[in-house]
């Protein structure tokens, strides 16, 4: 099997990586200053603690210190449910994003190494692009409580799916990390 980045010609893949990561940084800085407001006490990590809320209970808790109305940067009336499902929609954007740029990251910290820590960059490259998919299904699942009381199995589902995405994310980055700060073998 083959890294989903090995199409791209080696000489242009560190490019094509700094600018991605600048690209999701810039992302990841958008989505924290979307989070803010909704960082409540029943909250406190934001859309995450929604994310992770697994029972229909602790997910209307959330929802419930969602309700009242705040007035964000544009200065627009909104309730929080709606800048919720904002921050659901901007996620999309981020996905490829960070999927790609984690992918790129890990081939190009496996191409640092042999060939028994390359080949397991191969499996943490298409797993990163599947984070992307659980992340997408955990945000469909999420929307599904936006708009429907939440009730089962929508917490449930969106917790699984965002442990997924948190595991493979967390596993993409350690390893990227651990090949470009490692010392190199000598061989």
């Amino acid at each position: 099997m083959k890294h989903p980045f090995e199409i791209l010609p080696p000489a242009v893949r560190k490019r094509v990586f700094l600018v991605l990561l600048i690209w999701t940084l810039g992302l990841m800085v958008a989505m924290q200053v979307i989070n803010r407001p909704l960082q409540t006490a029943a909250a406190p990590a934001g859309i995450v603690s929604y994310e992770l809320a697994w029972t229909p209970a602790r997910a209307r808790a959330i929802l419930a210190a969602w309700e009242p109305q705040f007035n964000p940067p544009m200065g627009f009336k909104l309730t929080k449910p709606y800048y919720a499902a904002f921050s659901l929609g901007f996620d999309y954007l981020f996905m490829p994003s960070y999927a790609a740029a984690i992918a790129l990251g890990v081939l190009l910290a496996g191409k640092r190494r042999g060939a028994v820590f390359s080949r397991a960059g191969t499996w943490l490259g298409w797993g990163a692009l599947v984070a992307a998919g659980f992340d997408a299904l955990e945000n469909f699942a999420l929307w599904r409580q936006l708009i429907d009381l939440p009730a089962s199995p929508w917490p449930q589902v969106a917790a699984v799916c965002a442990t997924i995405k948190f595991t493979l994310i967390l596993l993409g980055l350690a390893y990227a990390l651990l090949g470009w700060l490692a010392p190199r073998r000598s061989v």
